[in-house]
């Protein structure tokens, strides 16, 4: 599998995306208080405000072209043929349910075989902390690119219940400092001088969120489909085969 910068290709096996992703789940948003949604089942159109358990939004403004993921992270050939692009919150507490049980599958049948793009947008939405990790995750992109799947991977086995205190600077700086070849101190600097930098990116993310529809964590656009919730493989793999052809 290729895991490449937009101006570099780099190469990651395999095994490190599909055994070490762990960042998933299914988390609307209403307001200001994060909403479970249900886990399973076929997604339905949405067509009215957005709720629980709503498996696409509405089609007429949903199209993969229409978001920008330019600099974003990102696994898979800069030139697949498919973008798949995916919202996460680091804390979303049901987040590691999608990576766990379903990107390893769309990693092996579509990643690993050129067809698939996984772009990483950040929807920031459960307190500072997830504001935090989202900035240490444009900072890592940025200086480490080729750790990026490394540093994720322990990101996700770090976290733990949502706002159980992993996320902010001090536990992500000790992280950062067990992960070799990433140096913890240039990464916090980093973070520091360029916060209102990266907060910009953050909220420009939740903008491209915002404009196609997609307003829960894991949210994703395929092709012309929106998916929002952890929902099985199945239906990844029917918007994908969609937008292969």
């Amino acid at each position: 599998m290729t895991h490449t910068n937009e101006q570099d290709s780099k190469f990651l096996p395999l095994a490190v995306v599909a055994a070490g992703l762990m960042i998933a789940g299914a988390v609307l948003w209403n307001g200001a208080h994060p909403v479970a949604a249900p886990v399973g089942g076929a997604p339905t159109d949405s067509v009215g405000a957005p709720q629980a358990g709503t498996g696409t939004a509405p089609s007429a403004v949903v199209d993969v072209k229409k978001v920008n993921t330019k600099d974003h992270p990102f696994i898979g050939q800069s030139n697949a043929p498919v973008t798949m692009v995916f919202w996460t919150d680091f804390q979303c507490p049901f987040c590691k349910r999608f990576e766990t049980e379903t990107l390893p599958s769309i990693v092996r049948d579509y990643v690993e075989k050129g067809k698939v793009k996984v772009v990483f947008l950040d929807f920031s939405f459960l307190g500072p902390d997830s504001t935090t990790a989202g900035q240490y995750n444009r900072a890592i992109w940025k200086l480490y690119p080729n750790k990026y799947i490394e540093w994720r991977t322990a990101m996700s086995k770090a976290q733990d219940e949502e706002h159980g205190g992993f996320g902010n600077a001090t536990s992500i700086d000790a992280l950062n400092a067990t992960i070799s070849g990433i140096d913890a101190a240039r990464i916090a600097a980093d973070v520091k001088t360029n916060a209102s930098t990266y907060q910009a990116m953050l909220d420009a993310d939740k903008a491209e969120a915002q404009k196609v529809g997609v307003n829960a964590t894991p949210g994703f656009v395929i092709g012309t489909k929106s998916i929002l919730g952890a929902y099985p493989y199945e239906n990844f793999k029917e918007a994908i085969d969609a937008a292969l052809k």
